[in-house]
C-alpha cells in the first residue's frame, strides 16, 4: 500500500484509491495527478471538504463515485459487468465457470 494511504491523510479515500491506481498503472497515475495539480483536466478529487488537482471545463465528463463503485477493485478477465450489482466480480465469475462446466 502506498505510504500517503497509510498514514493519517486529510482524503483517505482517495489516498487509498490512487494508491491501488498506482499499483495496476504504475507511473502514469503519478503523472495524471501531477499534470493535474499543475492546472490541466487530468486529475480532480474532492473528499472532505478538500479537493486536489483541477476540475474538467465540463460537467459531463465527471465521474462520481457511488456506494455501486466502493470497495470495488480490478480483477482480472473482469468485463465490468458487475458494477452496479450486489455481486462482486469473483461470484459473477465464479457463477460463470459454474455455468460452463455444467454444459
Amino acid at each position: 500500500m502506498d505510504m500517503l494511504a497509510r498514514r493519517k491523510h486529510p482524503m483517505p479515500e482517495m489516498a487509498a484509491f490512487v494508491a491501488e491506481l498506482r499499483a495496476a498503472f504504475n507511473d502514469s497515475v503519478d503523472e495524471a495527478v501531477s499534470r493535474g495539480k499543475s492546472g490541466e483536466p487530468t486529475f480532480y478529487a474532492r473528499e472532505n471538504g478538500r479537493t486536489v488537482g483541477t476540475p474538467p471545463s465540463d460537467h459531463y465528463n465527471v465521474w462520481k463515485a457511488s456506494e455501486d463503485v466502493r470497495d470495488r477493485h480490478y480483477c482480472g478477465g473482469c468485463d465490468g459487468s458487475c458494477i452496479g450489482t450486489a455481486i462482486r466480480c469473483n461470484q459473477r465469475m465464479a457463477q460463470a465457470m459454474q455455468g460452463q462446466q455444467k454444459r
